[in-house]
């Protein structure tokens, strides 16, 4: 129980500090915007100087002293090491651990005090218009950091507040019902099965969006993460004006930010696709390298939303000076298959003698496509790989052969006609390996002193017809078994 006590005051003299640090962050930006819900008979009454913010949110903590103990053992069961005995009190076990971590303690409590407070605001059976101010606030003031809390925490919040609904009450899945496993018969029942932007709560998001955009490198790059998760949300992209975001956002001095903007490209292709071409367009015209290898990892998602419009991105990608660049473009050149295949050929011919190793050893993992569309392979792109005589590119070229041997005998002849003149013990110490007496047929035929070996046939796979058999007598299964060679 001391430790208890212990640990409880320390942590809430921490929270008290923090909290009033949030809520004056929060409220630099004044006036704060308007409760989505209230009574109209009971009209919120607007605070006329931030420092009444901190002051009700302190005298708030202090006088509800058992939502501080219950969301403190909540977020003290969350973060403590694992336990042998689930009997242990955590706070006399890990006291000292505990202490050590005061500011992730403070942190968690803090969100989750904006968390009850904003679900107290926008109760629609009793919103309390007192609860939005402290609540806003602290969700502006919290959001300084792009990792950790603010990221999941604070977009769950700013997404609250956009719907109008109280945190966790608004998700889209299937209602619970009470034959379910998680029924909650105290639970609040989502009214709607489907998102719907609150016109008011989503002037009160955009406020807080704007406060981040507005501010330093870290709460900008915040924003874009809130962005990515809005992303998944459509009917929140115009009403919050995602896209413009992102616009404005992809100019950005910080090139850290951005090169976050490239992550959101696909999600915003899947709901703008305008905007996300103007972003494409804007991240393209800057020559940053982190830039431009955040361009290349994201540009096989590229392909597959806007098609031919990639084309000149992966060409530029080609001819850039980078390593990392090169490798990314050219692992995505098999994308080119989907819309023109003999373009996509030639452009395998083309960077299979590129100078750059790492170009010639992506293009191995597109060939098998390629032999299916061109079997006879009239480009000549297998010995100019197999020439090209990096052991990776070999292997890869070795395993595929033999594969193509295995199915397929008049394909792998005309493959091995054309690579006749190179050096194959590459090809034939591995396959000798498998079955030396086929190596050898095929090197007669090679020399003009046998036929080709014809395709093997396929193992026969039993197929059952669910049918019972009849059980064989002892001594015929015995008699069996002795001819397989299993009995002496």
């Amino acid at each position: 129980m001391k430790s208890r006590r212990k640990v409880s005051d320390q942590v809430l003299e921490a929270l008290a500090t923090g909290l009033v640090e949030a809520l004056e962050r929060g409220c630099i930006s004044w006036p704060l915007p308007s409760p989505p819900i209230f009574d109209s008979d009971f009209p919120p009454i607007v605070p006329s100087e931030p420092h009444e913010i901190s002051e009700k949110g302190l005298a708030l903590l202090y006088a509800d002293r058992g939502m501080f103990d219950r969301h403190l053992t909540i977020v003290v069961d969350l973060i403590v090491p694992h336990r042998m005995n689930l009997t242990d009190d955590p706070f006399e076990v890990h006291e000292k651990w505990l202490l050590r971590r005061l500011h992730v303690l403070t942190e968690r409590l803090l969100f989750a005090i904006a968390t009850e407070w904003l679900a107290q605001a926008l109760d629609e059976s009793c919103p309390d218009p007192d609860r939005w101010w402290l609540a806003i606030a602290l969700v502006n003031g919290l959001s300084n950091k792009s990792h950790g809390q603010p990221v999941h925490q604070g977009y769950h919040l700013v997404e609250s507040i956009a719907l109008g609904e109280r945190p966790g009450t608004w998700h889209t899945q299937p209602e619970i019902t009470s034959a379910s496993m998680e029924w909650n018969p105290h639970g609040v029942v989502p009214r709607t099965t489907s998102l719907v932007a609150h016109d008011a709560g989503s002037k009160a998001a955009i406020w807080v969006l704007d406060r981040l955009e507005e501010g330093g490198e870290e709460r900008r790059l915040l924003l874009i993460e809130w962005c990515k998760l809005l992303l998944e949300r459509k009917d929140l992209i115009e009403p919050l004006g995602i896209s413009k975001i992102l616009i404005r956002r992809a100019s950005d001095p910080s090139v850290d930010i951005a090169s976050r903007v490239t992550r959101c490209l696909a999600k915003l292709l899947d709901g703008d696709k305008d905007a996300g071409l103007e972003c494409i367009r804007i991240l393209d015209g800057r020559d940053e390298i982190l830039l431009r290898r955040s361009m290349a990892d994201v540009l096989t998602r590229l392909f597959r939303r806007i098609g031919e419009d990639a084309i000149p991105l992966l060409n530029k990608m080609l001819e850039d000076e980078d390593e990392s660049v090169l490798a990314a473009a050219s692992a995505t050149v098999g994308d080119l298959r989907f819309l023109d295949q003999e373009m996509w050929a030639d452009k395998i011919k083309e960077l299979s003698s590129h100078p750059v190793r790492i170009v010639r050893r992506n293009l191995v993992h597109t060939l098998r496509d390629y032999i299916e569309a061109f079997s006879s392979d009239e480009r000549g792109i297998i010995s100019s790989l197999w020439q090209d005589g990096d052991e990776v590119v070999l292997t890869r070229l070795r395993e595929l052969l033999m594969r193509m041997e295995e199915v397929d005998s008049e394909r792998f002849a005309t493959t091995l006609d054309q690579i006749r003149d190179l050096d194959l013990e590459g090809l034939w110490r591995p396959f000798e390996i498998k079955d030396k007496d086929r190596v050898q047929r095929w090197k007669s035929w090679l020399n003009g002193d046998g036929e080709m070996p014809e395709t093997r046939a396929p193992p026969k796979v039993h197929i059952s017809d669910m049918t019972e058999p009849e059980i064989p007598k002892l001594d015929d299964a015995l008699a069996t078994l002795d001819d397989l060679g299993f009995l002496d």
